[in-house]
């Protein structure tokens, strides 16, 4: 069995950015326990809810692994030592997108979570940290993160683990989902845009991004 310990767990309100937009990218560490329901974390917000947020992206993780290659990218930023630097409301080290499963679910507490989609980057990031060219380096390395649905609702708090359970996830890891369909002038392999295509546990939104790719390749 496989199981991850979550150092904290982070949520964000609507602040001002470099640009002077608002977003709630910055999460922050919550203290005792936490309910985390069909939308989220509770007290967690979502500006732009178009692109973040809703049942099917109702919690994001992003691996602390990956701040030691930011470091090495961007330096010593300060951001960097917080746990929900680029919006993550789970902080997981030792885990990464090649390591789970579209589909697969995991117990947080008394919560059950299920693996919908990769986070696409977006230039809030950028903003964020006050640096360019983040965007390019995480469709260049697929250090994306990934986004929670929630199938059962229920409390989790910092230092429970994340438990994956067996069983459960299709064939393609979030790397693979995230490689195959987040350029959609990538290269493309048709058996895969077809297999991600069919992925019931993989979200619309990207399931039409397979769907897309695969008519652009039949053209």
């Amino acid at each position: 069995m496989s199981t991850w310990p979550v150092s904290a767990l982070c949520t964000g309100r609507s602040a001002l950015i470099a640009d002077g937009k608002r977003s709630a990218i910055a999460k922050h560490p919550l203290a005792g326990p936490v309910r985390i329901g069909t939308l989220g974390l509770d007290g967690d917000t979502q500006v732009n809810r178009k692109y973040h947020g809703g049942p099917e992206m109702a919690v994001h993780c992003y691996p602390l692994a990956h701040h030691d290659h930011w470091r090495e990218m961007l330096g010593d930023h300060p951001l960097l030592s917080e746990p929900g630097a680029f919006g993550g409301n789970l902080a997981v080290n030792g885990i990464t997108e090649a390591d789970v499963r579209i589909g697969e679910r995991f117990r947080l507490g008394s919560a059950i979570l299920e693996i919908s989609q990769p986070r696409m980057p977006c230039g809030t990031i950028e903003r964020r940290f006050e640096r360019g060219g983040m965007v390019a380096e995480i469709l260049r390395t697929g250090r994306c993160g990934w986004y929670f649905r929630i199938v059962k609702e229920g409390d989790a708090r910092a230092g429970d683990d994340l438990e994956a359970i067996e069983g459960t996830g299709g064939d393609y890891t979030v790397r693979d989902t995230f490689t195959a369909l987040a350029e959609p002038k990538g290269p493309a392999d048709r058996a895969l845009l077809e297999a991600l295509a069919d992925c019931r546990e993989l979200t619309a939104e990207w399931r039409s991004k397979a769907s897309a790719k695969l008519t652009g390749i039949r053209a």
